[in-house]
Order: structure tokens, then C-alpha cells, then sequence
């Protein structure tokens, strides 16, 4: 289905530059859009790709020098994407029903407007709300909540007591509730902890691929609303997130630490147990984070620390080789007695 420019710039409260009534069909790239496409510029460095790019349309914040196009122009031409790939590729919904190879047991509570796919399973005492849809091999376990209009891709696993609120997204491989990692030890013997607590996402939550939530000890482990979990993380027991924080693929929480409201772990950041990160604190990729953050800090490094300090740090450390070819000269020209440093050359 084709739009009217003009009918994209109302929806996302952007205006036309150009041709209003240029048709657009969908969004793509700017290597591999046509001129009944619509592609994006976000940031000023791919000018010249914009500019050799056969999309008929670009959407942008601000026209680009020497670009000749039909422009959509939005204050936040992110956003204003989002909006526009809702629109032209709209999810696809499963037609409610129970699949006649689901098990649902018959003291679980399905509302008629949910979808149970092929061989998934609801478990008893637990509730799936209206507009849920579990696609195919979905385990859910006793007593459970899933939250109107949430949606469990394939193999998502949902422990016993585990809760999912609404309007939450679960991608394939996603286990909620497992047992977190802890262990007594007795007479040389790692003896397991029955972990008698649960794990609640609140609504709005989006979890990527094989990603887990380890249920708590005692008590919860909570993910704040609108948070935001890449595939491949980890959340140990007993930690609690804020609402609106973002986990990028390969990072980690061990267990009982806190992060509050907007906190930011970039690949394969790591932080340790029983810690407290505030609200708007950010972690650059590979940190490791060993004492708590006060709220708004930006860390990076092993340990992790200031952000300006570590990027400081990584400069002089590139310099190092140089700085030591001085120092050899200036030995010698203040006469230590040394004619020669190795690898000074």
C-alpha cells in the first residue's frame, strides 16, 4: 500500500519540503531504496550517501546542503521512523484460539481473546490475559501472570511464579524465573539454595533472544517498566531495575544489585553484586563496575571509573612509546651515563 507523503508528515508530526504528493511505498536504505521509498538520515556524515541515493524521500531533522530530494523533516527523525515502520510493516497477529496441540491446564485461566500456539503449554493456576499471544513450543509454568497484549516468541520459557506485565515483548530463547546461581558450601560441597522468590517484569518490557532473568532468592527480581534487554544479557538473582533502562547485548547484573531509573550497560559491560548504580548512570562497552555510581556519572574502564578520566587515560597510553624514545634522549643529554635504550632506535 502506497502513501501520500503529506499523510506521513501528519502522522508523525513532521512537514514536507518537496512533493506532498509523492507516493511512498516502504522504507529502505539509502544503497538499496527507489524513488517510491523513503529513506533516512540521521546523522550529517552520510550526505554524500543521501545524495547518490535513489530514494525518492528522506527523512531528516534539517535539509542537507546540495542533497535535491522530496524531504520529511522531523524534530526527532528517530522517533519519527518508528512511527513510520509501525505503519508500513505492521506486525502481523495470530488469530485468538488454543491450538488443538496446546496443553493448557484446566485450572489455568485463558482469556478468549489470547492466542496458545502449536505445542505450547500453560501451566495450572496461571493466567494469560486478552491480546497475549504465545507462538509455537511457549512453556509457561504454575501460577504465572502474562499481561494483556504481551507477546512470547517461540521457546520462551516462563518459570513457576513468575510474572509478565503487559505489552511486553519476549524474543525466542528468553527464560524468566530460573534459579539464580547460589550455593552453600559444605564439607568441600556446593550445596544449592532453593530459590523461593519469583521474577516480575513490569509493562512495556522487551527482552532479545536467549537472554535470562534469574528468579530471587527471597523476594523479587524486578525489571522496570520500559526497560529494554538485548539479546544475550544476564540478571542474576534479586537485582532490581528502574524503568527505562537499556542492557545491550552480552552485559551483565550479578546478583542483588540495583540500577535505577535510565541506566545505561553497553556491550559486554559488567557489574557486580550487591552494587547501586543511580538513576542515569551509563557504562561504556567492556567496563566492569566494582563499587556503586552515583546517579548521572558516565564510567568506562577495568575498573570502572570517569568517563573523561579513562578516555584521558587511553590517549597517553598510545603515546607511551614515544614518550619513552624522549625520555631515552633526555637520559643521555643530561648525562645518566647511558648512550643507548632498547627500543630506542
Amino acid at each position: 500500500m502506497a502513501y501520500r507523503l503529506a499523510e506521513l508528515a501528519e502522522i508523525v508530526g513532521g512537514r514536507v519540503v518537496g512533493n506532498p504528493d509523492r507516493q511512498v511505498e516502504s522504507v529502505r536504505t539509502l544503497e538499496s531504496a527507489g524513488p517510491e521509498d523513503l529513506s533516512f538520515v540521521t546523522n550529517p556524515k552520510y550526505r554524500r550517501e543521501a545524495a547518490q541515493s535513489r530514494a525518492g524521500v528522506l527523512l531528516a531533522s534539517e535539509l542537507l546542503e546540495g542533497v535535491e530530494k522530496d524531504y520529511l523533516l522531523a524534530d526527532e527523525p528517530y522517533f519519527a521512523l518508528s512511527q513510520l515502520m509501525a505503519i508500513l510493516f505492521p506486525p502481523v497477529k495470530l488469530q485468538p484460539g488454543v491450538h488443538e496441540t496446546a496443553i493448557v491446564d484446566p485450572g489455568a485461566e485463558v482469556d478468549p481473546q489470547a492466542t496458545i500456539g502449536p505445542y505450547s503449554i500453560v501451566g495450572e493456576g496461571s493466567r494469560v490475559g486478552p491480546g497475549v499471544e504465545l507462538h509455537s513450543h511457549v512453556v509457561v509454568g504454575r501460577d504465572c501472570k502474562i499481561g494483556k497484549d504481551s507477546i512470547l516468541y517461540p521457546q520462551v520459557v516462563i518459570y513457576a511464579r513468575s510474572v509478565v506485565g503487559e505489552r511486553c515483548i519476549l524474543h525466542s530463547g528468553v527464560v524468566v524465573g530460573s534459579d539464580g546461581f547460589g550455593y552453600a558450601l559444605h564439607d568441600d560441597t556446593h550445596v544449592k539454595l532453593q530459590h523461593g522468590g519469583r521474577a516480575v517484569l513490569e509493562d512495556e518490557v522487551e527482552i532479545g533472544s536467549n537472554s535470562t532473568i534469574d528468579r530471587a532468592l527471597l523476594g523479587e527480581t524486578r525489571i522496570g517498566k520500559g526497560s529494554k534487554i538485548d539479546n544475550l544479557v544476564q540478571v542474576a538473582h534479586n537485582v532490581r531495575l528502574g524503568a527505562g533502562c537499556l542492557l545491550i547485548s552480552q552485559s551483565g547484573i550479578a546478583g542483588s544489585s540495583s540500577l535505577g531509573d535510565g541506566v545505561v550497560l553497553a556491550g559486554q559491560a559488567g557489574v557486580a553484586g550487591h552494587l547501586a548504580l543511580g538513576d542515569g548512570v551509563q557504562v561504556a562497552a567492556k567496563s566492569a563496575v566494582f563499587k556503586s555510581v552515583e546517579p548521572g556519572r558516565r564510567i568506562a574502564g577495568i575498573p570502572a571509573g570517569d568517563m573523561g578520566a579513562w578516555k584521558r587515560q587511553q590517549v597517553l597510553i598510545a603515546q607511551l612509546n614515544d614518550m619513552k624514545k624522549r625520555l631515552a634522549r633526555l637520559e643521555v643529554m643530561i648525562g645518566s651515563g647511558k648512550t643507548e635504550v632498547d627500543g630506542d632506535r
